[in-house]
């Protein structure tokens, strides 16, 4: 999978988690100059550009990627309330552009919508694993071809554990990363949509989501073995 760009390095770790769970690759770069010494034939899906607290330097990144004799686009910049005035008249130097702090689930969003205007996406974008077909424009789900009845939260945890196959959450890092920082609801929400879904998957896939005890749930099989 082609990387993403990624300045300032070290990126901010809210950032690299984004990434490295939505499945992303990614290198770091400290500066403009990084940018001219970058091999050539390696290619990136984009780049992602923290301004932070200097954002005339984030900007020379962007100005630097978009000078070079294939740039690497699309950008997208994550910047603060207080840096949108940064932007204005500089429209030209990225593609799309992020609050920060910004919310995973947005980031994600935002990164797979530049994908598709640059025609790096695929569609209809879908997640597969056995028989469970999960369309992410539709918000469609199927096991062996039959239909799913899934409320929104059941679909978007079963979309968060399929897209991480055999990596094992924590109920509170599901409840962070699928219901949001926001929500306060116990850890106990986690255990009543699980039951939910193996029901609707049916017992014969219902072990497509496992319990790992003292631990969380796991979606799949992990490539070292159950």
């Amino acid at each position: 999978m082609e990387p993403w760009l990624v300045y300032p390095d070290p990126p901010p770790p809210e950032l690299v988690q984004t990434l490295e769970l939505a499945g992303h690759a990614w290198k770091a770069i400290p500066d403009e100059v990084a940018v001219a010494r970058l091999d050539p034939e390696t290619s990136w899906r984009g780049a992602v550009v923290t301004l932070g607290d200097a954002p005339e330097t984030g900007l020379a990144v962007c100005r630097a990627l978009r000078k070079r004799d294939v740039p690497i686009e699309p950008v997208l910049l994550l910047v603060r309330g207080a840096g949108l005035a940064d932007l204005e008249l500089r429209d030209d130097l990225y593609d799309d552009f992020c609050l920060d702090p910004f919310h995973p689930r947005e980031l994600e969003a935002r990164l797979r919508h530049l994908l598709w205007r640059a025609g790096s996406g695929s569609g209809p974008e879908m997640i597969e694993y056995g028989g469970l077909a999960l369309n992410l424009e539709t918000y469609q789900a199927a096991i062996e071809n039959r239909p799913l009845d899934l409320t929104y939260m059941e679909y978007e945890l079963l979309k968060f554990l399929a897209q991480h196959p055999g990596r094992v959450f924590t109920r509170e890092t599901l409840l962070s990363r699928v219901w949001g920082y926001e929500y306060y609801g116990g850890a106990r929400t986690v255990d009543v949509h699980v039951r939910r879904l193996r029901a609707k998957l049916g017992e014969e896939h219902a072990g497509l989501i496992t319990t790992v005890r003292s631990v969380g749930y796991r979606f799949g099989q992990s490539r070292w073995g159950s």
